[in-house]
């Protein structure tokens, strides 16, 4: 029975804390007094930790909880229950669940979120969008389509990849292909004109400003996914990696997480 350390090293080794952006809280959440000797049960890997996440771990044997996004993001002047985030560190120390979370860290290895993504719209010559300090890694990616698409079928793909039901797009005629394709997960306005600068006849991101829509959308196709679209896949990175690790450990995606968004 791996540790629940072995499991943590094992995403670290994939996607460092050192990656992560300088505002992010990538690395344990909660924590036990012994990682290194304390045994894991098993693995729950969500997008957000919640009061339901932890329901959900306990009820399928998982003292371990790996999520993108930080449970403890801005972080806590009291506990006291009155926020959600209160309430999941008080349900989880309770329930006696550890929480890790891998967030810019993993939007930022070679192979994370944004990789992911390329690779499932069938992008080749995949390169870096906004290169890091490190070699092969950064945020987002820029590469090539098999064949030029028209937009209408490049945001057809896009739906189907990422599970959006609709998109937000910039407004204007579908003349012409798209040979070159931009992208980044989670919310990645801040790289639209790299994306435009660069080639890129389109970007596909998520939280994208009104202005940027108004500003950009003449140079670029602009795709918004919506925020839960574009990062979803990380729990199919998370699974990937423990899973390759330890062949035999139970790694549970979770059943019950749904986008708090809704489209009507």
């Amino acid at each position: 029975m791996p540790t629940l350390q072995d499991i943590v090293g094992a995403i670290e080794s994939f996607a460092h804390p050192g990656l992560q952006e300088s505002w992010d809280n990538t690395g344990w959440q909660l924590t036990p007094t012994s990682p290194a000797t304390t045994e894991c049960t098993g693995v729950l890997v969500c997008l957000d930790v919640t009061p339901e996440r932890v329901n959900e771990a306990v009820a399928r044997g998982c003292n371990l909880i790996v999520s993108h996004h930080p449970l403890i993001f801005k972080g806590l002047r009291s506990i006291t229950g009155t926020t959600p985030s209160e309430r999941t560190v008080i349900k989880a120390i309770a329930s006696g669940v550890a929480v890790y979370s891998s967030h810019t860290a993993l939007d930022s290895a070679s192979l994370g979120i944004s990789h992911e993504l390329g690779k499932r719209l069938g992008l080749t010559d995949m390169q870096i969008l906004s290169p890091g300090y490190e070699p092969g890694t950064g945020l987002g990616i820029i590469g090539r389509p098999a064949y030029p698409l028209a937009s209408n079928e490049l945001i057809d793909r896009v739906k189907a990849v990422y599970g959006s039901p609709m998109v937000r797009r910039t407004t204007g005629p579908d003349d012409g292909r798209i040979s070159r394709i931009a992208l980044c997960s989670g919310a990645g306005g801040e790289f639209i004109r790299l994306a435009r600068d660069l080639g890129a006849g389109a970007y596909i991101t998520s939280d994208v400003r009104y202005h940027d829509f108004l500003d950009l959308g003449r140079d670029i196709l602009i795709i918004d996914t919506g925020h839960f679209e574009s990062e979803k896949c990380s729990t199919s990175i998370f699974s990937r990696i423990i899973t390759e690790k330890f062949p035999t450990f139970a790694v549970r995606m979770s059943e019950s997480e749904q986008n708090p968004v809704t489209y009507v």
